[in-house]
């Protein structure tokens, strides 16, 4: 028998000799079963350490100066492109009329003939021609304003779109270019003639600052009379240009960037099933007219929103950290350097209306009156929430808690084993001496 180490006494897993033991059959089956039971155990705790959930978080946006992406795809069956203009406007007195850059809009056949998008080549059958043929000193009277400072040549207005531009200057109607020597030789009115039964999808995105501020899409060149944002109305009233309406589809609307679908789908989980459509409500909405006078309003309350992913560490954004946003093209504002993603959430409210005032009664409403007046078209206010919600994703236990989990699966099992093998155990040897006496 080996000597006694100083540690003997201090052992807690006594041991019996082997002669002591009793292996029986009930024994093998309840170890067999707890074993199964143990990997069983402890392959959920390890599907549960490896699982991903996003954390929602809700703080105070501290950002400042920053800027955000609207992105949009609007479909108007029944009013032809060259009427349409998109203006943006905000509260710091930052204003962007008739928005070109990171716009596309896209000539529709008429409805009657199911809205078919035109081909290239029809969209530049009626392309602006150039002054260039004319020779080099040729230039054009602007027939009273002044010319525009985006003019090809100083002092001159060789296009119909610079004329257009210098009459917008000076709040001057245009109409369709009567008398205007380059609207008539490029066309105008007769582009305008050839274009009245179609539609038009506008699509793309522009940057706006995060303050709060609207954009609409309304009928005409804008420009500012005094204090007041108004539009040339005259070729979209009249008669003899077809029958105009601000009927519209919103194909989609966000800002900023789209949230990928596996990010969507670990944000909503298995019971809440969430899409974009949670974070974009406007999406695939339809709103039909038949009143060429018709205003539409979207009230818009826009949350910014962060998505951070597993392990992330701030690094810099590419967008608002380590330079101008300006140096980032439309479409990849947002998105991190390090895998996060900054976009916005936003909930809407509407309204409409006809220009024409009366009641609300079509909608049910007899007690309420519209206003008289306003400009026909499409409008989005946007107001900026204070607060900002983060997703952050984490798992659901760590490293420790999984060895922890671990230990006490195998021990609790095993401790319950024991006690019913033991019970077991007893039982048979009870029912054996009865059954010998």
């Amino acid at each position: 028998m080996p000597p006694k180490s100083r540690f003997t006494r201090l052992d807690a897993f006594t041991k019996t000799v082997e002669d002591a033991r009793v292996r029986t059959t009930s024994g093998g089956i309840v170890t067999i079963a707890s074993l199964l039971i143990v990997f069983w155990l402890v392959w959920g705790e390890w599907s549960d350490y490896r699982r991903v959930v996003v954390h929602p978080e809700l703080v105070v946006d501290k950002g400042r100066g920053e800027q955000m992406e609207i992105h949009l795809n609007i479909t108007f069956p029944r009013i032809p492109c060259e009427l349409l203009t998109l203006d943006v406007m905000d509260v710091s007195g930052e204003q962007q009329t008739g928005v070109k850059h990171g716009i596309q809009k896209v000539q529709l056949a008429p409805a009657s003939e199911g809205g078919r998008p035109l081909d290239a080549r029809a969209l530049d059958l009626h392309a602006e021609k150039s002054a260039e043929h004319l020779g080099p000193d040729y230039c054009g009277e602007c027939y009273g304003p002044p010319p525009p400072e985006s003019a090809s040549k100083p002092g001159c207005c060789q296009t119909c779109e610079e004329v257009r531009e210098a009459y917008a200057a000076v709040s001057w109607a245009f109409g369709k270019g009567e008398g205007v020597a380059q609207c008539e030789r490029e066309h105008y009115s007769e582009r305008l003639q050839a274009q009245r039964d179609q539609g038009c999808r506008i699509e793309g995105g522009f940057r706006v600052n995060k303050v709060i501020g609207n954009f609409h899409i309304a009928p005409g060149r804008s420009f500012s009379n005094g204090m007041m944002h108004v539009h040339d109305l005259a070729n979209y009233l009249d008669p003899t240009q077809g029958d105009h309406t601000f009927t519209h589809t919103i194909h989609y609307l966000r800002f900023g960037p789209q949230l990928p679908d596996d990010l969507t789908n670990r944000v909503g989980g298995k019971t809440m099933g969430w899409t974009n459509h949670h974070l974009n409500p406007l999406d695939n909405t339809e709103q039909i007219t038949s009143d060429p006078a018709f205003n539409y309003m979207y009230f818009l309350k826009v949350v910014s929103t962060s998505y951070y992913p597993l392990g992330w560490k701030s690094r810099g954004y590419s967008a608002d950290q380590g330079g101008s946003s300006d140096l980032v093209s439309i479409g990849q504002h947002g998105f991190g350097q390090d895998g996060s993603l900054e976009t916005h959430q936003y909930s809407v409210t509407s309204h409409k209306r006809s220009l024409k005032g009366g009641s609300d009664s079509q909608e049910g409403h007899k007690e309420r009156l519209h206003a008289i007046g306003g400009i026909p078209g499409v409008f989005f206010s946007y107001d900026i929430s204070p607060m900002k919600v983060i997703n952050r994703e984490e798992r659901t236990k760590s490293l420790t808690g999984f060895l922890t989990g671990v230990c006490a699966v195998v021990g609790g099992t095993l401790t319950v084993a024991a006690a019913i093998d033991r019970g077991v155990y007893e039982g048979a040897t009870r029912i054996k001496k009865l059954h010998q006496r």
